[in-house]
């Protein structure tokens, strides 16, 4: 028999994306041009987080600033235009695709 070795208790646990990108049971993976972006839509709305959004017909990313939405490209929804935004969930993580007819040179 013997005793159990102390390095066990040194032992790293196995990567995973669940892991790495913190995805729980409420999570969800939405894919972008970009890549993908994993969301967590009960999670409240705080100052200065990035939101998934779908305005004007298409999904873009956003910050919360203020009363006002700050998106990708630099425009501002505040006001009105609120209304016609859907806040899909708060962003908390992004993954980047690769090998999508990039000129990375490792494949």
């Amino acid at each position: 028999m013997g005793f159990p070795s102390p390095a066990g208790d040194y032992v790293e646990q196995r990567l995973t994306p669940e892991r790495i990108c913190g995805i729980g049971m409420d999570s969800r993976i939405l894919e972008t041009s970009s890549g993908f972006a994993v969301i967590e839509p009960v999670t409240r709305l705080v100052q200065g987080r990035v939101l998934l959004i779908l305005s004007g017909g298409r999904t873009q990313f956003a910050r919360v600033m203020g009363r006002a939405l700050i998106c990708d490209d630099g425009e501002a929804i505040e006001g009105e235009a609120l209304d016609g935004v859907t806040v899909i969930g708060p962003v908390t993580a992004l993954i980047n695709a690769v090998g999508r007819d990039d000129d990375c040179p490792v494949p």
